[in-house]
């Protein structure tokens, strides 16, 4: 039987200081293995230096949804200049050129503060799930000769025929309930399958900044789940090989 590899991805590093903390506190503590980078925001260069110090694997998290852009106004932003929230909408009104001008921006940004390529890019929000947003961050992955998320098998299969590597298998969500909790964790842990799945994870301590957020006192909740020991011992009492994009082959 082929091994089980485990990547577990916390998104949002940079959406706020406490975010950036938790998944940090996660990766020390318990079974996080990966993050990836909002670089659209103002970083905290300690928190983003003590993540380069660290062994997590470091990705890009393309943004379309939140924010302002690099690139100044276009077909992403509204009136007032920012990003339109839904995903889907934001991706039916994008032009390509538009996209392909932010993303390189965000690559470059991220280039930039870490000195490094990242390990695997994937997408707030999702917006990589719909055209022209898919084609243009797949065509950059494999610029890159990176890995990119895959959420359904549509979308692994459609990265794996432009030649570009993903995960076999996606666990996550958000809502209004918090995804990733304790007895979740384990029954997921359990039915791991041969090969190599990602979970994809929230983790991070709430505070002032994330209090508008949607997704904002579940964050602790998964935290709690994601980030012990506990949770380390109970994967690697399964066999469970935790990794992170960068190790993807």
């Amino acid at each position: 039987m082929s091994a089980r590899r485990l990547i577990v991805n916390a998104d949002d590093f940079g959406l706020t200081p406490g975010v950036s903390a938790g998944i940090l506190l996660a990766h020390r503590r318990g079974i996080v293995t990966s993050t990836t980078v909002l670089v659209t925001g103002t970083l905290d260069r300690e928190l983003l230096r003590a993540a380069l110090d660290s062994a997590l694997g470091l990705g890009l998290h393309v943004n379309l949804t939140h924010g302002t852009p690099l690139t100044g106004p276009s077909s992403l932003t509204d009136a007032a200049g920012r990003f339109v929230r839904d995903p889907r909408q934001a991706a039916a009104r994008a032009r390509p050129r538009d996209v392909e001008a932010e993303v390189a921006a965000q690559v470059e940004r991220f280039v930039r503060l870490t000195g490094r390529t990242p390990t695997h890019l994937d997408s707030h929000h999702h917006v990589a799930l719909w055209d022209p947003v898919a084609e243009v961050v797949l065509a950059v992955a494999r610029r890159l000769g990176v890995p990119v998320r895959a959420e359904t098998a549509l979308a692994r299969a459609r990265a794996r025929s432009r030649g570009v590597r993903t995960p076999d298998r996606f666990v996550g969500g958000s809502g209004p309930e918090p995804f990733w909790t304790p007895p979740r964790l384990r029954v997921e842990l359990r039915r791991l399958p041969p090969g190599v799945t990602e979970f994809m994870t929230h983790p991070g301590h709430l505070d002032a900044a994330l209090a508008a957020s949607r997704y904002a006192r579940q964050r602790e909740t998964e935290l709690v789940a994601l980030g012990t020991p506990e949770a380390r011992g109970a994967a690697l009492a399964l066999g469970v090989q935790l990794s992170h994009f960068g190790q993807l082959l």
